[in-house]
């Protein structure tokens, strides 16, 4: 996991550093197809299947009120806007799969707010994946903490595990659901990722069968590390390389 893991970081850092006002989400999603195969690996998103829908992209590249899943096309990024890049590869038949939102040139301050609170809520869930904690808790230190801010949790998409498939066991919600939850064990490997609105918790889903909004179309962010639940503290394996 390891290898796949810093490769993905890599090229979330890469295609971060090529968001700038006037690129279009279509050349953001070429200059990510040619990092990824230049590093001998694959995309995880392109051609996933949902029923009859098969996602086209290679990365999910969601500005504004776009939540997760958003498709690469014409629209140009302008300045002030935030944009959450959603990068997954499969390297040796492993999956590495991180996501991080940023602003396009620069934000306001309550753009920035929801960016800075949605990072924070990941490190404090990250800090919770311990061996013998219950799943609960690292939902729990998400949602007391954007909640706590006056943002908005997103419920119809959470984190996941992650190894050689992209989904796998157990789903990680970024809420405390009430269902009963799973103890934590070294070596299982999360993909922890909280996705928070500004002004509410409801969604829409556009016509292209993939994007998701919110519903008030207000911003959105999205941030996201794979981890390695160890004998100690969790272990972050979207690292940048050495």
């Amino acid at each position: 996991m390891r290898p796949a893991c810093r490769l993905a970081r890599k090229i979330l850092d890469l295609v971060c550093d090529f968001v700038r006002p006037g690129v279009t989400t279509l050349q953001i999603d070429q200059y990510a197809s040619d990092l990824i195969r230049k590093h001998g690996a694959k995309s995880a998103f392109l051609g996933y299947r949902v029923g009859s829908r098969v996602y086209p992209c290679h990365i999910c590249i969601s500005p504004n009120e776009q939540i997760v899943h958003g498709l690469a096309d014409s629209t140009v990024l302008e300045y002030g806007d935030v944009v959450s890049l959603d990068v997954g590869v499969v390297l040796n038949g492993f999956i590495g799969d991180n996501a991080r939102t940023v602003p396009v040139g620069g934000c306001d301050t309550e753009k920035q707010n929801l960016l800075d609170v949605t990072e924070t809520a990941l490190k404090r869930g990250i800090e919770k994946a311990r061996p013998g904690a219950r799943l609960s808790e690292v939902s729990g230190a998400i949602q007391q903490w954007v909640e706590s801010h006056g943002f908005f949790i997103v419920r119809e998409f959470v984190g996941h595990g992650v190894g050689r498939r992209l989904h796998e066991p157990p789903q990680i919600p970024n809420f405390v659901d009430g269902k009963k939850s799973p103890k934590l064990r070294p070596g299982m490997t999360l993909a922890i990722e909280p996705m928070v609105n500004a002004g509410t918790a409801e969604v829409k889903f556009m016509e292209d069968g993939w994007t998701v909004i919110a519903a008030d179309r207000k911003p959105s962010a999205h941030f996201e590390h794979t981890i390695l639940v160890t004998d100690g503290e969790p272990e972050i394996l979207t690292v940048p390389e050495d």
